[in-house]
């Protein structure tokens, strides 16, 4: 596996849709947290605590708060507040197993259309990938990773299989950072390479029996009884 590296100075993340800059950097900092794993599932997000983190009026952290729970990163809960989303056991088994049919489904549909300048273009993203490996930015590597799902969902053509992957990817994102361990990444883009590999000579058998197989794996080796930290709000969101 690679070796990580310090991280380079991150680019200011772009503006959340529908978000000014302030409310996109609160949404930022909250997400960013979650996908590097600072802040455990369960976690409370007072509404006034956050206000005072940031400095804003808590209408603003309510509205970033909703934004969240639109994006399913944060639950919303009558008479408790939000709370980091915290998927059930058997949420988890059914959102994994659902993507694994959705996936054999789109990639023979992919092999037929594909093109050497798709191809190609895969490749350049795989390159991406492997330098994300060297970053200690977990966020970058789930958007990149999410990324080469989506785009074998697009050259498949199918515009409905497009629209429930992008859901499923992205529940499927959240609890990967919530509970897979550090240290798996290698292992995942070396198993695109090879479906990308399978695609190219036209095995769509080994295609779908390999994304079969990561999926799995990736499941196999979730954690799902992380336990609370024990910091502050503010030191999990990397504020102090």
């Amino acid at each position: 596996m690679a070796t990580r590296s310090r991280a380079a100075t991150p680019a200011t993340p772009a503006p959340v849709t529908g978000l000014n800059e302030a409310e996109s950097g609160i949404y930022h900092a909250v997400f960013e947290s979650v996908m590097s794993q600072r802040l455990a599932p369960g976690t409370k997000l007072p509404e006034q605590g956050l206000s005072d983190l940031f400095g804003v009026h808590r209408a603003v952290v309510r509205k970033v708060l909703q934004r969240l729970a639109h994006d399913r990163i944060v639950d919303l809960r009558p008479n408790r507040g939000a709370v980091v989303a915290e998927p059930t056991v058997q949420e988890t088994r059914q959102i994994f197993e659902a993507r694994r049919l959705l996936e054999a489904a789109i990639l023979p549909l992919a092999a037929t259309r594909i093109t050497k300048a798709e191809l190609a273009a895969l490749r350049r993203q795989l390159r991406e990938e492997h330098a994300t490996l060297h970053q200690q930015n977990q966020p970058a590597w789930a958007r990149l990773a999410s990324a080469f799902h989506m785009r074998l969902a697009e050259i498949s053509g199918n515009e409905v299989l497009q629209r429930y992957l992008h859901e499923l990817i992205s529940r499927c994102s959240l609890i990967v950072a919530l509970y897979e361990p550090p240290g798996n990444a290698a292992c995942e883009h070396d198993e695109h390479a090879r479906i990308v590999d399978h695609l190219e000579k036209g095995e769509v058998a080994k295609a779908i029996k390999l994304m079969d197989e990561h999926l799995l794996d990736l499941e196999q080796r979730l954690h799902l009884d992380r336990p609370q930290s024990e910091k502050s709000l503010g030191q999990m969101l990397g504020l102090g």
